[in-house]
């Protein structure tokens, strides 16, 4: 039984969310660079173990090749990327609601080049997850809460720079696979050269001898541990999952719903303090669980 792609694209939200919380620390240690490459190369090893154990490689056709490819450049190489170098400087919940905008990016570039609209309840219902998106991530942490993943680490805008352009990737590449998953392609083998081509211009960078991506301590069992859960769950789960909801989903509903990672990220930070999120982090859910009701009445 093929499940809906809202629930694909809800569920690829839950799989980001723990690969978040389970990224954070082995980020903070290796650097973003370092630790994007670790996490493709696992990712892209289990993928192809999939894809040729299952025999779904070949599906790949040459003609689409080229866009996973530069799908993968975009969404994973600079958009994953410039995502951890966010989180590392200002931690998974600023980061979180930087990335979050990638629903608004979403929703208007579908318009823009699918020709995809939202009205009535569904356009109330996308406008109401946004805004409690926001409102959770903004408002869901008490001002007596300190941790370390918190502090601001370098300059406050170069951090919201780096969010923004993680999700304005994130956007594109999205964007770009819809035609691609309309025709049939298999998720898990168009996720595996998506990966790919991610961890190929990782290595061309890392090559190059540049200082910045090399990594700033060796990465230690436990952060190769933490790394491996979280390709296994936000690259290798998550992004089928995102490819899969896209065959039969629009591109602006999955990624408005795929947004609300942030607010399920709550009660695992939740977990990490040892407290309950704020008031503003409750009724932000409130409102996205609102959201969400109203797109999935809509569909």
């Amino acid at each position: 039984m093929t499940l809906p792609a809202e629930t694909l694209a809800l569920a690829a939200a839950a799989t980001w969310a723990c690969s978040s919380l389970l990224s954070a620390s082995a980020v903070a240690r290796m650097g973003a660079f370092a630790f994007s490459r670790w996490r493709l190369a696992f990712a892209c090893a289990m993928l192809w173990a999939l894809a040729f154990a299952t025999g779904n490689w070949r599906g790949l056709r040459l003609d689409g090749a080229g866009v996973l490819a530069l799908s993968g450049v975009i969404g994973i190489f600079v958009g994953d990327t410039a995502l951890f170098a966010c989180m590392g400087r200002l931690g998974p919940r600023r980061s979180g609601i930087l990335f979050a905008t990638h629903a608004l990016f979403s929703a208007v570039l579908a318009w823009l080049f699918l020709g995809e609209t939202l009205s009535g309840w569904g356009l109330l219902g996308s406008a109401l997850l946004v805004a409690g998106v926001m409102t959770a991530i903004a408002f869901g942490r008490r001002e007596t809460e300190l941790h370390h993943w918190e502090s601001t680490k370098g300059r406050l805008a170069v951090g919201i720079a780096l969010g923004l352009v993680a999700a304005l990737g994130q956007s594109v590449a999205t964007l770009m696979l819809k035609p691609l998953m309309q025709s049939g392609m298999d998720p898990v083998a168009a996720s595996a050269v998506r990966m790919s081509s991610g961890l190929a211009a990782h290595a061309v960078l890392l090559f190059s001898g540049w200082r910045v991506v090399q990594a700033t301590q060796s990465p230690r069992w436990v952060d190769l541990g933490y790394t491996f859960a979280s390709a296994a769950l936000g690259m290798t789960l998550g992004m089928t999952l995102i490819l899969k909801a896209l065959q039969n989903g629009s591109a602006g509903m999955v990624g408005m719903l795929s947004s609300v990672t942030p607010v399920l990220l709550l009660p695992l930070l939740w977990w990490v303090y040892r407290r309950r999120p704020a008031l503003g982090g409750w009724c932000g859910a409130l409102l996205t669980a609102a959201g969400c009701a109203l797109i999935l009445l809509r569909h």
